[in-house]
């Protein structure tokens, strides 16, 4: 299965090691990876914006991209629901670009849930150990619906505990420019987050996306906590944490 790999802006600039954990993943599963080098933004930050000029022109860079590919993966869920959600209606008023992107994006996935739904992997090639929380972040999880996918990967592992906080599913405060715009309340909204994953007793915190991960680690080193660690469910499955 010939797959191609969004690395997604983030990642790219910020943790690319996400993605060499998530290649790691999918070459297990036996698939051949490939880095198209002239992939860019999903225009998922214009988008929200109103921009959606830039959306369009993203979304057919993106065609040009990855059109040929069995399979597209993003370590990411508010990336892919960009994608899987958003670009078809961005075409609207043209049937034929429309159907190409609607082909691809039903193409396009999370990567825990095509590494559950799709690839159906029943092991895993890390060995992490230790107790994990879990945060379900939103665009992965009201867009796309995943939720069981991870948790599902993370129980392969049996040296992975995973303790349930309170709401996994309460938004962590991030929300991309919201975080900017109203930075007092997403301060507060990531306390709630921070206080209801520390109530666990678990000193690692993992989920899904990389914008929600960087949001709740800041916050976590302003409120003093040095020991803590936020990681990406890529790492933790690959073993790369």
């Amino acid at each position: 299965m010939r797959v191609g790999l969004f690395v997604t802006c983030l990642v790219d600039l910020m943790r690319p090691e996400i993605a060499m954990a998530t290649v790691r993943l999918l070459e297990s599963a036996g698939c051949a990876v490939e880095v198209p080098m002239n992939q860019t933004c999903c225009g998922q930050p214009g988008y929200n914006s109103g921009d959606t000029d830039a959306g369009r022109r993203l979304a057919r860079r993106f065609l040009e991209d990855f059109e040929g590919f069995d399979h597209v993966v993003l370590p990411s869920g508010s990336c892919a629901g960009m994608i899987r959600r958003h670009y078809p209606e961005l075409f609207r008023d043209d049937p034929d670009l429309r159907h190409r992107i609607q082909a691809l994006a039903e193409r396009t996935w999370e990567l825990t849930a095509f590494l559950h739904d799709v690839l159906r992997v029943d092991r895993l090639p890390g060995s992490f150990e230790g107790e994990i929380t879990y945060h379900d972040s939103c665009s992965g999880l009201r867009e796309l619906g995943v939720r069981e996918q991870p948790r599902a990967l993370l129980a392969l592992n049996p040296r992975i505990h995973l303790t349930e906080m309170r709401d996994s599913r309460a938004c962590c405060g991030f929300g991309g420019a919201f975080s900017v715009k109203y930075g007092e309340i997403s301060a507060v909204i990531a306390d709630a987050k921070i206080d209801d994953a520390t109530a666990t007793g678990a000193r690692c915190l993992v989920l899904g996306d990389l914008g929600c991960m960087l949001h709740l680690e800041g916050r976590l080193r302003r409120r003093g906590d040095t020991t803590t660690r936020v990681l990406h469910v890529a790492q933790v499955l690959a073993g790369d944490a």
